[in-house]
């Protein structure tokens, strides 16, 4: 008898667990807009305007799941969080999901319990410094004091990288990436340290550049990425398929300015899959047959976003890297839509 009770107490538990976690869509259908936790101010990632209106490449993910989901790209609350204050936020379900240049660790998608749905840039942490300081590798750092944002993996990567080196330096914490920019650009630290694409976002803002150089040594991999809470797997598909339809949209050639065209059919079975025109894959997410065209109309496809916001034609002059495709050497690789 009493395993039948401790059984019957499980399943319990368990749907319940499972009603709460399944929530999510529901929740951002009801709600009519999508909370998205973003940085606090990166530019060319995510920042506001000067009329609260936010941009970037990161914003852009953001938007478009907004669209897939709501089909309106601007049915967006941006939410800004600092290194410390994201995880609290998205396990507090303050926001529905993060898009701001956060790592996939091991400890945060297992010990943190969340999911990381995907890559939207593959980083690694590089270091900046005046041009006077006459520096031209960060093994010559030793005894440099150095401005690193706390609750990061690229504090921990800082201490890894100068304890594998024997180098000693002094740590200078904020919590900012405009309170970092502020404190190297008065000269508080002789270093800033983040993700490279940081570091060029950082410096395209600065009144004269050049004077900073970003030092040649790469020290990790950063892979940076969308993320939503563990057990909420309707609503992490969503994203997930999202940012995979953006991806793919730029390897099969579906751009802002020709998926009106293809989205009326073609002889492509897979952009019609995810265009809508054949096949059930909007019903399979429990959206809308347009939902991936929505996503790539909101900003653009992968290719497109990159440009628009980082790429090399923009102040923060990023070229695709190993953000290319994988069709041009690069990792990006979408699965199948079908």
């Amino acid at each position: 008898m009493k395993k039948s009770v401790f059984l019957g107490a499980l399943t319990v538990a368990g749907l319940a667990a499972g009603a709460a976690a399944a929530g999510t869509l529901d929740d951002v259908k009801a709600r009519g807009k999508l909370n998205c936790g973003v940085t606090t101010g990166l530019v060319g990632f995510a920042a506001p305007d000067a009329n609260g209106h936010w941009d970037g490449f990161d914003v852009g993910v953001c938007r478009a799941v907004a669209a897939a989901v709501l089909g309106d790209p601007e049915a967006v609350e941006f939410v800004p969080t600092t290194g410390k204050t994201r995880f609290t936020a998205l396990a507090s379900g303050e926001v529905d999901m993060l898009a701001r240049n956060t790592t996939w660790t091991f400890s945060r998608d297992v010990d943190l319990k969340f999911e990381f749905v995907g890559v939207n840039y593959y980083d690694g942490q590089g270091f900046m410094v005046p041009k006077e300081l006459g520096v031209s590798s960060a093994k010559e750092l030793d005894g440099a004091t150095v401005c690193i944002q706390t609750g990061t993996t690229t504090e921990l990567n800082l201490a890894d990288f100068f304890r594998a080196n024997n180098i000693s330096y002094e740590p200078v914490p904020i919590e900012t990436n405009a309170e970092a920019q502020q404190q190297f650009l008065a000269g508080a630290c002789d270093v800033y340290t983040t993700d490279a694409s940081g570091l060029a976002a950082t410096r395209a803002t600065f009144e004269n550049p050049g004077n900073y150089v970003v030092l040649p040594e790469i020290i990790s991999k950063e892979p940076l990425g969308p993320l939503v809470r563990h057990g909420d797997n309707e609503w992490g598909d969503v994203v997930r398929w999202t940012l995979n339809a953006l991806i793919a949209g730029e390897e099969l050639g579906i751009t802002s300015a020709n998926i009106e065209e293809l989205s009326k059919g073609t002889n492509n079975p897979e952009i019609n899959r995810m265009l809508g025109t054949e096949g059930t894959l909007g019903e399979m997410l429990g959206l809308d047959k347009d939902w991936a065209k929505n996503a790539i109309v909101a900003g653009g496809n992968y290719g497109e976003l990159f440009e628009k916001n980082i790429g090399e034609s923009t102040p923060i002059g990023l070229a695709r890297g190993l953000n290319a495709q994988w069709t041009e050497g690069g990792l990006l690789y979408a699965p199948p839509f079908r």
